[in-house]
């Protein structure tokens, strides 16, 4: 089966700060390199005044399709004093192997990212060299998408897509691969992360994971993450499944 230690497995999904790209071919507005300019300034001095939710309702659906095996979880996650993160189980159902070698250990890489410093993984121009590739409709309004390659292959950074809201340059996704597979027992390791904006705010986080793994084929997931004001609406929300 999967390895067993650890940091062979899913050791770098936590620092996802965020399977398939993004369709090129919705470019359709002509590009405007100033507006983009401005747009990508705004999201990267921004990136630091972003605070992580304090409390949160998380579903995930995983999956071994070579297996013919599934899984999933219902949990409320809370950032500690000190930035770590808490798991409050509601539900976890599903094929053992799923629930052991998926669910958990995507649990234990959000746990281990809290100890590894936001600098060497932040999207900034010291580990990321922007390309700006045009437009694409977003909704009522546009969002302005750059070509994103790491600078250094190394752990936790993404080789992919980023769409920017081009009101506000919140993300609207990210896309791509690991620049740096986590583990020899793993070929490619495949991210896109959609957050759903309302009035520049992120309302809710929606994270496709795609694991090529060398022993038994592809592990999915699929995580929802949205915020929660306090405990009694985030157990009201969790349990609705929303």
């Amino acid at each position: 089966m999967f390895p067993s230690r650890r940091s062979d497995f899913l050791a770098v999904l936590g620092l996802m700060v965020l399977a398939a790209w993004p369709g090129w071919g919705a470019e359709g507005v002509k590009p405007d390199a100033s507006s983009s300019s401005a747009v990508l300034e705004r999201f990267i001095a921004n990136q630091a005044e972003v605070p992580a939710w304090p409390l949160e309702t998380m579903e995930i659906e995983a999956s071994l399709p070579k297996l013919h095996q599934t899984g999933r979880l219902r949990a409320i996650r809370r950032l500690l004093p000190w930035g770590h993160p808490d798991y409050e189980v509601l539900e976890i159902a599903g094929d053992a192997t799923v629930k052991k070698q998926v669910i958990a250990r995507y649990i234990s890489a959000d746990e281990r990212a809290a100890d590894l410093p936001v600098s060497t993984v932040a999207m900034t121009p010291a580990n990321y060299r922007f390309h700006y590739t045009g437009t694409v409709a977003d909704g009522d309004g546009l969002a302005y998408t750059f070509r994103v390659v790491p600078r250094k292959k190394r752990e936790g950074l993404i080789n992919g897509v980023l769409w920017l809201d081009s009101a506000t340059g919140a993300i609207v996704r990210l896309s791509g691969y690991l620049a740096k597979s986590p583990s020899i027992f793993l070929k490619r390791v495949n991210v896109t992360r959609d957050n759903e904006l309302h009035n520049g705010t992120i309302a809710a986080r929606i994270t496709h994971v795609s694991i090529e793994t060398r022993l038994v084929g592809r592990a999915q997931l699929v995580i929802v993450e949205r915020p929660a004001a306090d405990e009694m609406a985030a157990h009201s929300a969790a349990s609705e499944g929303q």
